[in-house]
């Protein structure tokens, strides 16, 4: 049903690997992430013109990171920013993770250190740009000097400095100790992007080969001497807190070296992570559940449901909004999301030595200087004697935006006097995961000559900015809840959009991949799909038709529209459904084709995304991440869904918490628009464009409508009612 000839990611896994794989890499540099301690940021000797470039005698190139690598490239994107300005010799670079400091690290969109939001390259283009420029003229200005020429007549080119008119050359090693005796210059240009040599050239990702060979360094990797292992139990019922705790049977298991009692866990401390494992279910533990015990996912919905109806922050409106419902034809539609757990790959863990005088963690974290002050209030230590060693994520998706983990290995770790390894097992994480929240968001349209005329958008769910950041929670408006509500990529003349806070009760909630788009982008263009037939168009020509004042939207879905076969006839019961998203300042349309047989299940055929990111820095990412994005989104809509009762998360492993198989996923055909405006956001808006194109999808193969997710098979058996 997929099978498709050209050489894939699909076909390179299932059969290409031993003839194919390892001649297709090519390693420009090498992450430095082989060592378990974090080296220093050694500038000694060094030519360092700024937080981010560090250039030795032999020509060494050492780019500082200032955003964490969790699989979605940013360490190959970063790089290549920093070096294309630089003119620096790409087989010379290395990258090394930057120190916690916020004043030099801090990602400009935040004023944090931080990790997310799609935003490394967007918020990082025009910094790292002006850092690589000034240290280019800077080594240019060097060389100039010892010559006694022009620097105008001198150019750079992979880490040399030339000068044409005399022949000579100067490598950037032998100019290093020179350079930093230069003054920095002020407002220096950066490179016309029709210059570029590194930028827009589908790189290799520079921490695959260690990733294929073994050498990358995870956080869960971390050895150090004398290191013993744990494993946690928390309470299982949210704000539950320990009772009694027998170790009798534990403290008898070989290699079991001490029984660790928190106010709200049991950690168990072994010689090795089966002695941790195996001494923790030994334990006979009484838990004080508390008021939460009873707490199912009804009432959850049952609070967001009538909270829903409350009247909400106006987050922006446009028009006479009253008067536009007031006439036409009149639409009205809920749209509801579940809980979702994180569950990547590398289950939360932290490694921990605390000191009387020092507190040291390894870990991987998407919030490296919030872990260090939580860490130090957890230690009792002042922040200057905590050292955050950072290492790669095996996967973050917004999990570890948390400190909480590092929290409670440092509080274990103080109990002993030798490094701990916490490691939380598979059922602990997505059981006391920091979820994805419930969302329902309420569509009031009318329709008046084909066009929507009014548009009236409510969420409600709850306000993560308001806990994670609260100066950005302004006027009861959490930012992110109505991120692309508000910026609708349509042509709406009479528009209003509103924010109810509703919090669930008792359960934790962050963010998840995808982030506020999530609900609002499947709200928007399902209902966009159900106007289209109401208004009796078809779903693309019925978005075009409101998309004239968005050229580059209106762009990518023309185009789609031709690579999908949008139109050509379909067997029964096979339907294309259609997403346009202006996410994370990138403008994607998606088109999913889909079966549906007879008792409901779904089989995806095919999908199509065409994407305008702006200038593509590395499109072989761009794609990876589209498709990686994709399968994310797909497999929250078909089968992810975090429930409750009796307090407790009822899921708890990959059984009951499906992930998409090999075998389910589609051909995935990618397309990069070519474009010179400034870069798109490209690491959560694959997750955003395929729950809604699929519900689309099955909405034409079957007419039923679904509004709420994971989906329903139930409802899409043959024979029911749309």
């Amino acid at each position: 049903m997929n099978a498709h000839n050209s050489l894939s990611r699909r076909t390179l896994l299932t059969g290409g690997l031993a003839t194919g794989f390892l001649l297709a890499f090519h390693l420009p540099l090498r992450a430095a992430v082989n060592e378990p301690v974090q080296p220093p940021d050694a500038t000694d000797g060094k030519f360092a013109p700024n937080a981010f470039i560090r250039i030795d005698a032999t020509g060494r190139t050492i780019l500082m990171m200032p955003q964490v690598e969790m699989g979605q490239g940013t360490y190959t994107s970063i790089s290549a920013v920093l070096a294309e300005e630089l003119d620096a010799d790409w087989s010379k670079v290395e990258v090394q993770h930057a120190p916690p400091n916020d004043k030099l690290y801090g990602n400009p969109t935040f004023g944090l250190q931080v990790t997310g939001n799609s935003n490394s390259i967007r918020a990082w283009w025009t910094p790292l740009r002006k850092a690589g420029a000034t240290a280019r003229a800077m080594l240019v200005q060097a060389a100039a000097s010892q010559w006694g020429v022009e620097p105008a007549s001198c150019t750079a080119s992979r880490g040399e400095v030339a000068h044409a008119a005399s022949g000579r050359k100067l490598g950037y090693g032998a100019l290093a100790l020179a350079a930093q005796g230069q003054t920095p210059p002020k407002d220096v240009a950066v490179k016309d992007p029709k210059d570029f040599v590194i930028i827009g050239q589908p790189l290799k990702r520079l921490d695959t080969p260690d990733k294929v060979n073994g050498k990358a360094v995870y956080g869960i990797d971390a050895i150090l001497p004398g290191m013993k292992f744990a494993t946690v139990a928390a309470c299982p019922v949210f704000g539950g807190k320990v009772g009694k705790v027998d170790d009798s049977a534990a403290v008898k298991l070989p290699g079991v070296r001490k029984i660790v009692v928190l106010e709200d866990m049991v950690a168990v401390i072994g010689d090795h992570m089966w002695a941790a494992k195996k001494g923790l279910e030994a334990l006979k533990i009484e838990w004080n559940e508390g008021p939460n015990a009873k707490i199912t996912t009804k009432d959850v919905w049952d609070d967001l449901r009538k909270a829903s109806e409350k009247d909400g922050a106006v987050a922006k409106s446009d028009g006479d909004i009253a008067k536009a419902l007031a006439s036409g034809d009149k639409f009205e539609a809920a749209y509801e999301l579940p809980f979702l757990a994180h569950a990547s790959m590398e289950p939360v863990n932290a490694t921990v030595h605390v000191k009387p005088d020092s507190c040291e963690i390894w870990t991987g974290t998407q919030i490296m200087t919030r872990v260090r002050s939580e860490a130090a209030k957890a230690a009792g230590l002042p922040v200057d004697k905590v050292i955050v060693n950072n290492h790669l994520l095996g996967g973050g998706f917004g999990r570890k935006l948390e400190p909480d983990m590092v929290i409670a290995a440092v509080k274990i770790a103080k109990q002993v006097d030798y490094p701990v390894k916490v490691v939380w097992t598979r059922e602990e994480d997505i059981q006391h995961d920091v979820y994805r929240p419930v969302y329902r968001d309420q569509i009031t349209a009318s329709l008046v000559d084909g066009k929507v005329a009014g548009w009236k958008y409510k969420v409600a769910g709850s306000a993560v900015l308001a806990r994670w950041l609260p100066p950005a929670f302004q006027k009861g408006i959490d930012i992110d809840a109505v991120d692309a509500a508000v910026d609708a990529p349509y042509d709406f003349a009479n528009f209003h959009v509103e924010y109810v806070r509703a919090e669930p009760l008792s359960i934790p909630t962050g963010f998840w991949r995808g982030v506020g788009p999530n609900n609002n982008v499947f709200a928007v263009e399902c209902a966009m799909d159900e106007l289209a037939r109401k208004a009796g168009k078809d779903p693309i020509e019925f978005r075009k038709s409101m998309l004239t004042k968005n050229p580059r939207m209106l762009a990518v879905l023309n185009q789609v529209a031709e690579k999908s076969g949008w139109g050509q006839k379909l067997p029964p019961r096979v339907g294309r459904g259609v997403c346009v998203q202006p996410s994370f300042a990138s403008f994607i349309a998606t088109v999913v084709e889909a079966e549906i047989d007879d008792i409901g299940e779904i089989a995806l055929r095919r999908i199509t995304s065409v994407v305008d990111t702006g200038i593509a820095v590395n499109p072989d990412t761009v794609k990876a991440q589209i498709e990686g994005g994709l399968i994310f989104g797909l497999t929250a809509a078909l089968y992810g869904e975090i429930t409750i009762d009796k307090g407790r998360v009822q899921q708890s492993n990959f059984h009951d918490y499906r992930m998409m198989r090999i075998n389910e996923t589609p051909k995935v055909e990618v397309i990069v628009v070519k474009s010179g405006e400034a870069p798109g956001g490209i690491g959560e808006a694959g997750v955003n464009a395929g729950p809604p194109a699929l519900r689309n999808a099955i909405y034409a193969a079957t007419g039923v409508a679904l509004r709420r997710l994971p989906i329903d098979r139930k409802l899409l058996a043959a024979g029911k009612k749309a």
